[in-house]
């Protein structure tokens, strides 16, 4: 996990943790909260799925740089021997 992917997650984190203390302590009644509850899941929920979209896609271009890496360096052996 990249320092960029790290800090996206603590964030996220952090904005759910904020979320949920202020939907906990605000004075409304229990089916509106039930239901600032459930959007705000759904919204936690894409940006989750947004950010492992992405986290696949940064994996899949590391894995086929690393292929073409080895590629180029079993040549230059293959080369040099």
């Amino acid at each position: 996990m990249t320092q960029r992917t790290k800090l996206i997650v603590g964030i996220i984190g952090a904005a759910a943790a904020g979320v949920a203390i202020g939907m906990l302590l605000a004075p409304e009644k229990g089916t509106d909260m039930r239901r600032n509850i459930s959007k705000a899941t759904g919204s936690w929920a894409s940006s989750l799925s947004d950010l492992l979209a992405n986290a696949k896609g940064e994996l899949t271009r590391a894995t086929t740089k690393g292929k073409l890496q080895t590629r180029r360096m079993a040549n230059r052996a293959e080369d040099f021997i």
